[in-house]
């Protein structure tokens, strides 16, 4: 790993610690709290849309949010490690087979709804492979001095 590497990793360890990224994808319905300086004043403004894209570049990190605002289809773009980005929340996740879901932008309506993931499987247990069903657990054995009725 060369200098300029080293260099990336540690300022994205202390960008991470200082604001927590949760892990979100593709799909996912996420909250972002900007930052907005208007004049003097600075306030957090709220952007709730799909995420339909995610650039995993180390510190260059970015993703793409899409929303319907008054009608009119809204994306934006925010750098993961920004300093205008006060928090990011995922209000939903989504069921999803692309890395990129620009084909969201042709459906409008019903069309462009994405199925909501369900709770269990979320996240594969780590260690066990995607796809592969959970362990069952053994049956307790009866005592000995128990008789089956």
């Amino acid at each position: 790993m060369n200098l300029l590497q080293q260099i990336e990793r540690e300022q994205v360890e202390k960008l991470a610690a200082s604001r927590p990224v949760p892990e979100f994808d593709p799909g996912d319905t996420v909250r972002v709290m900007v930052r907005v300086t208007e004049g003097e004043r600075e306030r957090v403004q709220a952007f709730e849309g799909v995420c339909i894209a995610r650039k995993n570049a180390g510190i260059n990190s970015n993703f793409t949010l899409r929303k319907i605002s008054y009608g009119e289809g809204v994306e934006r773009v925010f750098p993961l490690y920004s300093p205008r980005i006060a928090a990011i929340e995922v209000v939903r996740r989504g069921v999803v087979r692309r890395a990129k879901l620009y084909y969201l932008r042709g459906r409008t309506g019903k069309r462009a709804r994405i199925a909501e993931r369900a709770r269990s499987s979320a996240r594969p247990a780590p260690g066990r492979a995607p796809g592969t069903p959970p362990p069952v657990p053994e049956p307790v054995a009866a005592a000995a001095g128990e008789a089956e009725e």
